[in-house]
């Protein structure tokens, strides 16, 4: 059975390239009927927090990315570590390195003065010296001296590594702490990981995770290593590239099936399809399509995937994603129009919710229109029609159909043109000069909200 994993370090936020990992891990594993598995490496004590491992669940929980298993936290597994630290030292494939920093360092220092790869020597890997007091010692993985590591990876293709490139790497420091790769080992095996799913910067990591394996007698997973997200100046993924917490995404207003889909497309491709959901990529799903090469962030892209979403997205689930803007926007919605039926105003109109709630506010509190359109709109021709409208709106029906047929009739009769009106109306009840139809508006404003509005704004053309 398969079974992935994505396994992040809570080191900082659930970011774009993370999740894109996980989704490829988790649609692997829903596609062959697996198993996917949240693993958290908290060994690098310095840098994990609390507040990043909290980050990472809500980012997977918001994405709807389930996992079957888990989360597992390394730290919780020492013991496991250590046992398995002590079988390699007992069974002579690794060893207790004495070798100082000042001893290190200055070997670097040589090696590269000598134009020579900075690697450790080896200088304890088969020393009968005794060791220095009060010394305390790291261990060394024996890295075979002779032979190579053949990747057969499922996306990169077959990558060969010389074992004589390697050197031996540390396993556990100088405290006992054991290191991540050797964590990733450990875990792995334990827990029957079949495929390793995973960004290209870790492709170094593997020839040296096979041979602790290897070492291990533990059966080795396939890899599949992703290529790196770029910016779309094909530089590193950053912040200024929109490279922000997947949480960010939530707070600026974007569907979690949006960046879902987009980050599907992000280095994978099944012909020419844009739009699709989880279960239908899924289906599609392989790593054989993976790309290559790094793909591309490109946030415009999102956004109109956003923007195709929410045109689609039911309006009773977006009344409640819009309702907190609103709430932190000092609107308080039960005192307007009923928030669907807004959202169905809207909707076509906005890229993202957080566009969507900014677009509703005025439904729920008044605004005040700037001095200067005030200035430019309402012009002394149009202030009689305004007045005359303000109280034939009195009378009429109050639907759409019957305020347009009433704004027409009394632009007719003072020879104006439709739009005369419009713009300056839609800005005393509004306050805004960029709205959907303003018949539409009104009808759900409501008669008294909208001619309380033309009065409070009316009064300083008394």
């Amino acid at each position: 059975m398969v079974r992935t994993r994505f396994a992040p370090s809570p080191t900082g936020y659930l970011h774009i390239g993370g999740a894109r990992t996980a989704l490829f891990s988790w649609a692997y594993a829903r596609k062959h009927k697996g198993t996917f598995i949240l693993r958290v490496e908290d060994t690098d004590l310095e840098r994990s927090t609390e507040e990043s491992v909290q980050a990472i669940l809500d980012g997977m929980s918001w994405l709807g990315l389930g996992y079957d298993e888990g989360p597992f936290y390394q730290m919780q597994r020492m013991e496991r570590y250590k046992a398995v630290l002590q079988q390699l030292l007992d069974e002579g494939k690794a060893y207790h390195c004495y070798a100082s920093r000042e001893e290190l360092d200055k070997l670097r220092e040589e090696q590269q003065a000598a134009g020579l790869k900075p690697r450790y020597d080896r200088r304890w890997r088969d020393s009968k010296a005794t060791p220095p007091a009060g010394v305390q010692p790291v261990i060394r993985f024996k890295t075979p001296l002779d032979g190579a590591v053949v990747i057969d990876d499922m996306v990169k293709g077959r990558v060969v590594v010389s074992n004589g490139e390697l050197d031996d790497l540390i396993i556990a420091r100088s405290d006992g702490t054991p290191t991540y790769n050797f964590c990733v080992v450990v875990d792995d095996w334990d827990m029957n990981i079949t495929h390793v799913i995973r960004g290209d910067d870790h492709l170094n990591n593997t020839p040296r995770q096979i041979n602790i394996l290897k070492a291990l007698n533990a059966p080795l997973p396939q890899y599949a290593h992703v290529p790196m997200i770029l910016g779309h100046d094909g530089e590193r993924l950053s912040k200024r590239h929109g490279a922000v917490s997947v949480m960010q995404y939530l707070e600026d207003g974007y569907l979690p099936e949006a960046l879902l889909n987009y980050l599907a497309r992000l280095g994978w491709a099944h012909g020419d399809e844009e739009l699709f959901d989880l279960d239908q990529f899924v289906e599609w799903f392989d790593l054989d399509a993976i790309s290559k090469s790094p793909a591309k962030f490109n946030p415009e892209k999102l956004l109109w995937l956003n923007q195709q979403y929410l045109k689609k997205t039911d309006s009773k689930r977006l009344s409640e994603l819009v309702m907190p803007f609103l709430e932190t926007d000092c609107c308080n919605p039960e005192t307007g129009p009923r928030m669907e039926d807004v959202i169905d105003l809207l909707k076509e109109r906005v890229n993202t919710v957080e566009e969507l709630a900014d677009a509703a506010v005025y439904f729920y509190r008044p605004l005040t229109p700037s001095p200067e359109l005030m200035v430019e709109h309402l012009t002394p021709e149009i202030i009689p029609v305004i007045r005359d409208l303000q109280e034939k709106l009195g009378q009429v029906e109050w639907n759409k159909p019957s305020i347009n047929s009433l704004m027409k009739s009394v632009v007719a009769e003072h020879g104006l043109k439709f739009p005369k009106l419009a713009m300056p109306l839609r800005l005393l009840v509004t306050g805004e000069t960029q709205t959907p139809s303003v018949d539409a508006v009104l009808e759900l404003i409501g008669r008294e909200e909208t001619l309380k509005r033309i009065s409070t704004h009316m009064k300083s053309f008394a």
